[in-house]
């Protein structure tokens, strides 16, 4: 799919996200063990259990409170913070004089974190409405972004990285986990929209990603580590049988395609 689209094209997308990622916060299934799933991707024991409960959807595609050390005191902010997970953690790293901001255009994942932050007495985290193509935050006013398999379901890439740009304070990082692709997929599946909230559809070939971030005027720009995104796919879930009957996709197909999709993690700085 093409960086470039036409803003009614881009706004059509990002409903049908909204809509996709409402149906994941009411409750529908995401299929794979999300504790397994979880620890597959890169988060360990004590991290899972210190979350709330219904904070972890099982919809992320690595750790990135794990690229860098959060420090106390720090502003942070989550793009795409979900039900909060990573919002959480990060909080209990920046500690009480720190602060966490998510940012997520989706109602009932906001209404999910917020009611996940109460149940813990959270008070360095809140969640705020808005796109991550246009941040509801201040300028230079935050020490570190952070967001997990989100920006891949941007149509607007580039804005979403010059938006993160404005924000960081001179020196700060960027720590994303996303899935990009080593080349570009067919278009029976980049057109799907079950392949694109399954954070397949909307990915960019990683060459292109990380130019993106570079074009934004990130300096230090790095891959810290990637993984076939195929460890994090069970060929044998019902969903996903489901995605490929009505794509008219083997197995032997959808091997290909999700050894062609890669989970990274990246840092950056400002």
């Amino acid at each position: 799919m093409s960086e470039e689209r036409r803003p009614e094209e881009a706004d059509e997308l990002r409903e049908l996200v909204r809509e996709g990622y409402t149906r994941i916060a009411e409750g529908a299934p995401v299929g794979a063990s999300i504790e397994d799933l979880s620890k597959r991707i890169g988060y360990d024991e004590e991290q899972l259990a210190a979350v709330p409960e219904g904070a972890n959807l099982g919809v992320g595609c690595g750790n990135p409170t794990a690229i860098d050390a959060l420090r106390e005191g720090e502003t942070v902010v989550d793009l795409g913070s979900g039900a909060g997970m990573d919002a959480f953690l990060a909080a209990r790293q920046v500690g009480p004089t720190g602060r966490v901001i998510g940012v997520d255009m989706t109602d009932a994942m906001l209404e999910k974190a917020r009611d996940n932050a109460r149940k813990v007495n959270a008070t360095n985290v809140e969640f705020r409405k808005g796109h991550i193509e246009a941040l509801p935050i201040e300028d230079e006013s935050v020490d570190a972004i952070i967001s997990n398999c989100v920006i891949n379901l941007s149509p607007e890439k580039d804005k979403v990285y010059r938006e993160a740009y404005r924000v960081l304070r001179p020196g700060g990082r960027l720590m994303i986990s996303d899935v990009v692709l080593l080349h570009a997929l067919p278009d029976v599946v980049l057109q799907s929209i079950d392949a694109y909230i399954g954070c397949v559809g909307g990915a960019s070939v990683r060459d292109e990603y990380l130019a993106t971030v570079r074009g934004a005027g990130f300096s230090e720009v790095r891959v810290d580590k990637e993984t076939s995104f195929a460890h994090a796919v069970d060929l044998d879930d019902p969903q996903i049988r489901d995605i490929m009957q009505k794509l008219g996709i083997t197995v032997e197909d959808a091997r290909g395609y999700a050894d062609a999709v890669r989970s990274i993690h990246l840092f950056a700085r400002k």
